[in-house]
């Protein structure tokens, strides 16, 4: 059984009056470091959120430990600042028993892809009805600047002064390869894409995943630098849209196909010859396989031709969806549970002596 993303909007209570961004602002004093991206992206979920029309007393943010996890005191609605990594199993646990809730994760790559990494991958394959934003600075902000799960290769920081040796993650293809049914990648100073892919998120029925590239000016400044200066981001970004041909740079002279020889994906200079062969992006396609090929396309090292937008948007059956009709069907057929009876039951027994 599938549901579609009004059908689980409306189990939640509508707000009684029009919204703006102030009402989700709460009275706490917003304190990242001066500069951080965090700020960018609060003040794009602030101003969003008015569009759901949804009580705030019914909107949860659950965080785990970072930077980015400070992010509930400062949202208007409930929410909960949790254990390191143990964001979504939490938020899991919300969504599965309250339906009338609007669940939300705020997380960080060191949270989510380090100590958080089997809670994530399983939120993400179960399709639980939550909303996941992955801030990914590269590095470990709060602990003062060592490598992160993200860091590329030979990172040299307090940790790794001699460069780091870890693979790092691509936190899109994780998710794709765990099943998500909804990937997406944004940046932090982009407000007007970052809402964009907000807005697609929060309209998907199941586990959104939103890995959002956000600068930390203190420990990893400019690691984004060629995704957000002008000159650069022509040459460096990719701007996927669903339906339309994958091509960017200057004049769309440059766009992606698939290699005939491999089958994987490349860039190559847009030309009479082979601009019918310009893939053309398919965001809701069944099959992962391309939504996988354009996540590593990004050079892990200069970010050079890094795709941002959703990668991937399809329809799954939601687990809170699949768990509630489970127990309306348990009880239908044997009553409600008694769980005294459950605990006392024939596999219990007795030591004496």
């Amino acid at each position: 059984m599938t549901e579609t993303a009004s059908t689980l909007l409306s189990l939640v209570p509508k707000a009684e009056a029009k919204q703006s961004m102030k009402d989700f602002k709460s009275d706490q004093e917003v304190r990242w470091c001066p500069g951080c991206g965090d700020y960018a992206i609060l003040a794009a979920v602030q101003g969003f959120m008015p569009e759901l029309g949804l009580a705030k007393e019914n909107i949860v943010f659950v965080s785990g430990i970072g930077c980015s996890s400070r992010f509930p005191y400062y949202m208007n609605t409930y929410g909960m600042h949790s254990i390191h990594g143990r964001a979504p199993a939490i938020a899991t646990g919300l969504a599965s028993s309250r339906r009338d809730l609007s669940v939300w994760v705020v997380t960080g790559d060191g949270d989510a892809l380090s100590i958080g990494g089997n809670h994530l991958i399983h939120a993400l394959r179960r399709n639980v009805n939550l909303k996941i934003l992955l801030f990914n600075n590269r590095i470990y902000g709060l602990t003062k600047g060592q490598y992160s799960p993200t860091s590329e290769l030979g990172k040299i920081t307090k940790s790794t002064p001699m460069g780091s040796l870890d693979a790092p993650f691509n936190p899109v293809s994780l998710a794709i390869g765990a099943e998500a049914s909804f990937v997406a990648r944004t940046i932090d100073s982009d407000r007007k894409h970052l809402t964009e892919v907000l807005r697609a998120a929060a309209d998907h029925p199941g586990t959104a995943l939103v890995e959002i590239y956000q600068n930390c000016n203190i420990f990893n400044d400019g690691a984004f630098e060629a995704l957000k200066d002008k000159e650069q981001a022509e040459e460096a970004v990719i701007r996927l849209e669903h339906g339309q041909p994958i091509r960017f740079g200057g004049g769309d002279s440059k766009g992606v196909v698939r290699d005939q020889a491999t089958g994987d994906l490349k860039v190559v200079t847009v030309t009479a010859e082979n601009e019918a062969q310009i893939l053309v992006h398919d965001a809701h396609s069944a099959s992962p396989t391309t939504a996988f090929a354009l996540s590593r396309l990004a050079d892990p090292d200069t970010l050079h031709q890094t795709p941002i937008g959703v990668f991937r948007s399809v329809e799954r059956p939601v687990y809170d969806t699949l768990m509630a009709d489970q127990l309306d069907a348990a009880i239908e057929q044997n009553g409600k549970g008694d769980l005294g009876a459950l605990l006392s039951g024939n596999d219990t027994w007795t030591v004496v002596g």
